[in-house]
């Protein structure tokens, strides 16, 4: 007999299952590892209830349903097979499930479909994008009168467009049906177990107040604002909304026909940047994308935090077969170990909404300062209260427009700066915009050439952006004139004692030796030095890493491995020019070494 889904255009689900073994252990059915329960089942089969045997509340204080009680097994379901888009869900406590999704028939079926098959015993659905679809009214009534039930407590967000406002009633939400709830326009869910669900219903509005199916700038501010000001707060296990963040996808895989420069809602990208949710998900574009994870720490500056990853799930039942299920493993955060917790897998990434939270940080003030001044988080720039009294010329209109900031000025004579009386001009091989190419007086090595700014800059950190993306067209032409002369090169600069930025770039012979061989001299040089010798991330550079200021070595290869090491004391000036190329490349001895110009 065929199934027809009652809700046949409902999107986007993510289902986590639990499976459970005579009321004292969850197992996830490949592999079968059972998990303890911290709060097994009581013996007449129902969950344990709240503080004055009341059942848990949810936003806006609606009872929530907790489901039904699961069966007793004798041994685990069957497996579930790789890629099939249905797993089950780790957790220490049944009432700590949870997973977004959009429900609807074709998602109850195929929940339905699980638990008959003995693969989940009590499950949970969190559900977003546009959860009613094209679903008809009299197919809803069914639902809400109780003539059919949702096989599992389901959580859905609200609307998304004007035309399904009116199936969520109460703003900070409420029970729609049995065994489906509202979570609400914003908020956090908290399982019994720890599990902490961050949700913000709608579409970003740039209006003010914001449609009901629309979330504002504020929204967004006063939703943070709750959870950044928690004790010891370290982030959320799950944040669910529709619209997907801005800029996803920048050091990511890519996301297909998905452009994460133009779609997506950039509160949602500064959400996730200050909430670190371990998973986030999302949906309206009717596309599935997982994303490498990120980290939400910069890499030797910060203590190490956990990772987020980003999933987006395609439509239910769509055509094109992409995945609209999504089954994970979780542990609430509240119960990890620390150590565990922060554990980087090989393909993290760095942070994509870091660079984008800096330029709405320069551009302007959030809109809902000046609305609440009694509850006054950020400075208004619209006031002049702590600023300088503008000019007359600028109050009649005259001022200029800004001009780009100007390079520091040596404070002595500069063997660099290009204008300096000082520079010997007859080694400059080529001069760009912003930076230019010069041989190296005593050169390691034939062809041995610095990258110099022409202005004076003290070292890679303290470089304007149009400066660094000169510097990277340097590297890369020559990294290609190298590869036609059979060779590859190193680069290396060393912070400490000098003012003026030197890129050092040395050619090796392909034949030679291999980068890696060219990275364990390094390594092995600065064991002998008694060096800390650190390698810098994939996807990370050196202006991630140290501050303008910081004293460091930094060392990369044209595969683009990076080595890192922090001076904090004494450096021996020489240190990139002692480390022996490989065999049977000739190395000066050191005594041929002339003193660096320009150290101090």
């Amino acid at each position: 007999m065929r199934v027809r889904p009652v809700w046949p255009a409902l999107p986007q689900i993510l289902h986590l299952a639990l499976l459970e073994k005579e009321g004292q252990h969850l197992f996830f059915s490949s592999p079968r590892e059972p998990l303890p329960l911290l709060a097994p089942l009581r013996g007449d089969g129902k969950r344990p209830r709240t503080d004055a045997g009341q059942l848990p509340r949810g936003p806006g204080g609606c009872r929530l349903p907790t489901g039904t009680a699961p069966r007793p097994r004798s041994r685990p379901g069957p497996a579930v097979r790789p890629g099939s888009g249905v797993g089950a869900l780790r957790a220490t406590h049944p009432e700590a499930a949870s997973g977004p999704g959009s429900g609807g028939g074709g998602a109850f079926f195929r929940v339905r479909q699980l638990r008959d098959g003995g693969c989940a015993a009590a499950c949970m659905l969190l559900c977003v994008g546009n959860f009613f679809g094209s679903t008809s009214e009299t197919e809803w009534a069914e639902y809400r009168t109780g003539a059919k039930k949702a096989p599992i407590p389901t959580y859905v967000l609200g609307a998304n467009d004007q035309e399904t406002v009116s199936y969520f009633p109460e703003v900070s939400g409420c029970e729609l049906a049995e065994n489906i709830t509202y979570l609400g326009r914003r908020g956090l869910y908290s399982g019994t177990s720890g599990l902490q669900i961050a949700y913000l219903s709608g579409t970003e509005s740039q209006d003010e107040p914001a449609p009901a199916y629309s979330f504002s700038a504020k929204d967004v501010a006063e939703l943070k604002t709750s959870l950044l000001s928690t004790p010891n707060f370290k982030g959320v296990d799950i944040l669910l909304t529709s619209p997907w963040p801005r800029d996803v996808g920048t050091f990511a895989n890519s996301a297909g026909e998905i452009d994460t420069k133009k779609c997506g809602s950039k509160l949602v990208s500064d959400l996730a940047a200050s909430l670190k949710p371990r998973y986030h998900f999302a949906a309206l574009e009717k596309a599935y994308y997982e994303r490498l994870p990120y980290r939400n720490h910069r890499v030797l500056q910060e203590t190490p935090q956990h990772v987020s990853r980003f999933i987006a799930l395609a439509d239910v039942g769509n055509t094109s077969k992409k995945k609209y299920l999504y089954a994970f493993s979780i542990v609430p955060m509240s119960l990890m170990d620390p150590a565990e917790l922060v554990k980087q897998p090989q393909d993290v990434t760095e942070n994509p909404y870091r660079k984008s939270r800096k330029e709405a940080q320069k551009t302007k003030a959030p809109l809902y300062a000046e609305e609440e001044p009694a509850c006054q988080f950020f400075f208004d720039l619209s006031k002049h209260q702590g600023k300088k009294r503008p000019s007359d010329e600028k109050e009649r209109g005259n001022s200029q427009p800004k001009q780009a900031k100007k390079p520091p000025q040596p404070t002595g004579p500069c063997w660099f700066c290009l204008a300096s009386p000082e520079v010997e001009k007859h080694l400059v091989v080529s001069i760009g915009t912003h930076c230019y190419l010069a041989l190296a007086k005593g050169g390691l090595l034939p062809d041995h050439v610095l990258i110099l700014p022409i202005g004076h800059y003290q070292s890679v950190v303290d470089l304007s952006s149009e400066v660094v993306e000169e510097v990277t067209k340097y590297k890369s032409a020559l990294k290609e004139f190298f590869r036609s002369k059979g060779k590859r090169y190193v680069l290396f600069e060393r912070n400490y004692r000098s003012q003026h930025l030197q890129l050092q770039v040395i050619p090796v012979p392909l034949d030679h030796c291999t980068s890696e061989d060219i990275k364990e001299s390094f390594i092995a040089q600065a064991q002998e030095q008694q060096i800390e010798l650190l390698e810098i991330p994939e996807h990370s550079d050196i202006t991630q890493v140290a501050q303008p200021g910081t004293p460091y070595f930094y060392v990369e290869l044209d595969t683009g491995e990076k080595l890192f090491h922090r001076i904090r004391g004494r450096f021996p000036l020489h240190f990139g020019r002692w480390v022996p190329p490989p065999s049977p490349v000739p190395r000066p001895p050191p005594a041929a070494y002339p003193r660096p110009r320009g150290a101090r």
